[in-house]
């Protein structure tokens, strides 16, 4: 997948700035598809002088002239187009796992802490995503019913959610593994 079809995903959401597009990256679309500020400002260049995108000024006060994009029906047509092309099974491809293989190689009690430190990473993604479910589409402040818009962006949050918690016991299982390798391997 190319960043353009995730900027077109989230402008059709929501039309938007550069900097609110970003932020948007750094909320909630990004922990699927990366992408620094510097690369969005770049692509929505890029893909505005391509006829995707049209761009409206939109008057600030006290503030330079805002750049606000959305998309335009060669965007739109692009994005059904990509929707409809097949695309690859994503494989497993995860450093850690080959640093747990390899620390056979070397002491493995060496690698806790470094999965304890993963576990708290995705232990904070894990209740972030769960703050995001309760505000947006569970809490007393959630529309009901959700549009159909809403309804597949919970269905991916939830996709979240579910692949954390696996995240999570599997690094519970490695740490109960180390710590049980490395009380039975004497000192080298």
């Amino acid at each position: 997948m190319a960043l353009d079809h995730a900027i077109l995903v989230s402008l059709l959401e929501m039309p938007g700035s550069g900097y609110e597009l970003a932020r948007r990256f750094d909320r909630s679309i990004g922990y699927f598809w990366t992408a620094t500020h510097q690369q969005i400002y770049r692509v929505l260049g890029r893909m505005a002088a391509d006829g995707l995108l049209t761009v409206r000024e939109v008057p600030q006060q006290g503030r330079p002239d805002k750049k606000e994009y959305s998309v335009a029906a060669p965007g739109r047509a692009a994005l059904t187009r990509w929707l409809h092309e097949p695309i690859e099974p994503e494989s497993m491809r995860h450093e850690l796992a080959v640093k747990i293989r390899g620390a056979a190689f070397d002491d493995p009690a060496a690698l806790i802490r470094e999965v304890e430190r993963h576990h708290r990473a995705h232990s904070d993604r894990l209740a972030h995503y769960l703050a995001g479910e309760r505000r947006d589409f569970t809490g007393p402040a959630a529309p009901a019913p959700l549009d159909a818009g809403q309804e597949l962006q919970h269905v991916v949050l939830r996709g979240g959610i579910a692949y954390e918690r696996m995240t999570i016991a599997w690094l519970d299982d490695v740490l109960a593994t180390l710590h049980r390798i490395g009380a039975a391997t004497p000192p080298a």
